[in-house]
């Protein structure tokens, strides 16, 4: 049988301050509708504009994860993130009354308990999964940071960490299934190193910080005289070292509970890919960024999975998006090396233009005599011409912007265009323009036959106007 999407069966809030931000906000759950993903909104701003929960929109990844979405943001969410990951959840509105998620004890157990007491409910649409074909990976080398997936009938996580640290040492964290996050993963809290303290209280990132809500780890001896000193400064009662290399105020739950919320944390991460996965991740040293890049990845998996099912239709008989002098107005070429004849469809995200080839090519004459065949370079060419519309698409006076190439990767060729092909391109983003780089994955098809695809970069410029000094 298939799995099914679950929501909250009624909404539950809970209150506390956020890590960073220190501001005292309230949370709210509620159900959503099939299909919905994970939503934020912010009630505590006009309109209570929303930003959806994928990693596309991550733009913060220093202790903690920060989403924006039209200029909109919320911070810290990745215990959230985990704790409805790992219960289950597929469909969910978020409200939120201020720019950060609540800390409260460090770990994701209080968002689970709030989620069993609202409990859930199946819906009628199916649960998409990712399945896994073939491995995925993120490294940073000079960090030390690997982190793979690999095909699996069922989602796992192994962590592995290693701070150079005599009290931590290696530690290793394993989730077998899903399942087990609310026993095994959930009540395992957020861990910061003793010295790191004073530092991160001047950057006011810790504003909401308290003694409480995290293991405070002693990497080194340290006088006692300064153990009172960091607890002045966080307004605690005064504490002492106990044996195990932390501070006296918590116990641990388990040996290994930092390895256990640097797992939470990844699969809070995770959850940004935006679809329940199958497959076996194995993580060394993971932290926001190396997650939240690794869960990019994944998501261009995603898109390129799917533009490979989605073939697109050309249907003569119905007008065009654009047609060629529309094409003219938005792109610079020009014959014999405008590649571009009609647009059929366009939208945020994707575009399908057309390509009509004839004996009276250029490029035909020569490549070759005796049997045309179109240049692969140009057919990657055509399709980066499609992809400039759409890139050229997001800007709101795209006639002054242009567009060069960056990169061309992972090309393959699959048969050949000829004289009297009719070349339908497709190409859909990779992920956002960031800082105006972008990147597309690009095919091109004859009929319902593939003849070339590849990952496209380009980076986006403004042309110089008489007004430019």
């Amino acid at each position: 049988m298939s799995e099914k999407q679950r929501t909250l069966k009624s909404e539950v809030s809970l209150s506390g301050k956020g890590l960073h931000s220190g501001v005292e906000v309230t949370m709210t759950f509620k159900p959503a509708p099939e299909n919905h993903g994970y939503v934020f909104a912010r009630t505590d701003l006009e309109g209570h504009p929303l930003i959806k929960a994928t990693a596309d929109h991550v733009t913060e990844t220093v202790r903690g994860t920060t989403i924006e979405q039209n200029g909109v943001s919320v911070a810290t969410i990745e215990h959230t993130m985990a704790a409805l990951y790992g219960m289950g959840i597929d469909n969910v509105l978020i409200e939120i009354n201020g720019p950060e998620a609540p800390i409260l004890d460090g770990s994701s157990i209080k968002y689970v308990e709030a989620i069993r007491k609202a409990g859930i409910v199946e819906q009628d649409a199916k649960r998409e999964y990712f399945e896994v074909k073939e491995k995925i990976s993120y490294s940073d080398e000079e960090r030390g940071v690997d982190i793979m997936i690999y095909p699996d009938d069922h989602l796992s996580i192994n962590v592995l960490i290693d701070y150079n640290s005599k009290v931590l040492g290696n530690q290793y964290a394993i989730l077998n299934r899903l399942d087990e996050f609310g026993t095994e993963i959930a009540m395992s809290r957020t861990f910061v190193f003793f010295h790191e303290l004073e530092g991160l209280a001047k950057l006011n990132k810790i504003k909401g910080g308290d003694l409480d809500n995290a293991i405070v780890i002693l990497d080194r001896k340290v006088a006692q005289e300064e153990i009172d000193r960091i607890a002045d400064l966080f307004h605690k009662p005064h504490i002492k070292a106990n044996s195990e290399g932390v501070l006296s105020n918590v116990d641990l739950h388990f040996p290994n509970e930092p390895a256990r919320h640097k797992l939470l944390d990844l699969l809070g991460d995770i959850a940004l890919v935006g679809k329940p996965l199958k497959g076996k991740i194995v993580a060394t040293r993971p932290g926001h960024k190396a997650n939240t890049e690794f869960a990019r990845k994944i998501r261009q998996a995603i898109k390129k999975a799917a533009a490979q099912k989605d073939i697109p239709v050309y249907d003569p008989n119905m007008p065009p998006l654009l047609d060629v002098v529309e094409v003219r107005k938005r792109l610079p070429h020009r014959y014999p090396f405008l590649l571009v004849d009609k647009i059929l469809s366009m939208d945020e995200e994707s575009v399908v233009g057309v390509k009509n080839l004839t004996y009276d090519e250029l490029f035909f004459q020569g490549h070759f005599p005796d049997e045309p065949v179109m240049p692969g370079v140009l057919q990657i060419e055509f399709m980066a011409q499609v992809g400039g519309m759409l890139v050229l698409n997001q800007v709101p006076d795209p006639e002054n912007y242009g567009t060069y190439f960056l990169k061309i990767d992972k090309v393959k060729f699959k048969s050949k265009a000829v004289p009297g092909d009719t070349l339908i391109a497709k190409v859909v983003l990779a992920g956002p323009i960031r800082r105006g780089i972008v990147t597309v994955f690009a095919q091109a098809f004859v009929g319902n036959r593939l003849v070339v695809e590849g990952e496209l970069m380009a980076q986006v410029f403004r042309k110089k106007t008489d007004d430019d000094s």
